[in-house]
């Protein structure tokens, strides 16, 4: 995995006042885990943003320094929260790492190949599971994972035992859990016919009663 830089600094005063204040000066709250006790930082949200630009996995191995210090240590991006209502990034978690010890990380899943049931008799591919956790070193952490579709016809599954895990990486996630599947093609709506409406019958002419001879004829007298 790529190794990125990451200037932090030290902070002080916690809970939301201080929180407010810090991002109005452009930096936002974080937190660095793995030493003695947490350490409170501030960091540039701008920066971390730019860290993760074009990565589909979010952990991404740093190279953290504090601001004037020499001193450097290993961590990644544990975790980041984004305001709900801006979709701004308001609060990170860093997590320091030895790079001799393995450590256990989600990493994204992405599927690869035409699968023969979409391709031959238009089926849907549907994804169930989008990312694995695994353990391996902080430098062998993948970007992805590759799950290989290809051969699935109507109705099969492919699960997390049959993910081809990078050298040096263990997957951790139940194998017998599903990651894809073809479902079959969406049945077209047929139209239905509509029924022929018979004419209205025809209403019978009404005659006019005739009257008798006689009457007529006494009238005209």
């Amino acid at each position: 995995m790529e190794m990125r830089a990451l200037t932090i600094e030290r902070r002080e005063g916690t809970g939301k006042g201080p929180a407010r204040r810090l991002r109005r000066t452009g930096r936002i709250p974080a937190v660095l885990y793995g030493g003695a006790s947490p350490v409170s930082i501030a960091v540039n949200p701008g920066e971390i943003l730019r860290l993760i630009h074009g990565h589909e996995s979010g952990t991404q191995l740093l190279q953290v320094s504090f601001a004037g210090a020499s001193e450097t240590r290993m961590a990644i991006i544990r975790d980041m929260q984004f305001d709900p209502v801006s979709e701004a990034l308001i609060h990170a978690d860093l997590q320091e790492v030895a790079m001799d010890k393995p450590i256990q990380v989600a990493v994204p899943l992405r599927h690869v190949g035409e699968a023969i049931g979409v391709r031959d008799t238009k089926g849907i591919l549907e994804m169930i599971l989008r990312e694995v956790q695994v353990s391996c070193l902080p430098a062998a952490i993948p970007e992805v994972i590759a799950a290989d579709v290809s051969e699935l016809h109507i109705g099969d599954v492919f699960t997390v035992g049959q993910l081809a895990a990078p050298e040096g990486v263990r997957i951790l996630t139940d194998p017998r859990h599903a990651v894809a599947t073809v479902a079959p093609p969406m049945a077209e709506e047929v139209a239905a016919p509509v029924a022929a409406v018979a004419p209205a019958p025809a209403e019978p002419e009404v005659l006019t009663e005739r009257k008798p001879k006689e009457e007529v004829e006494e009238k005209k007298k």
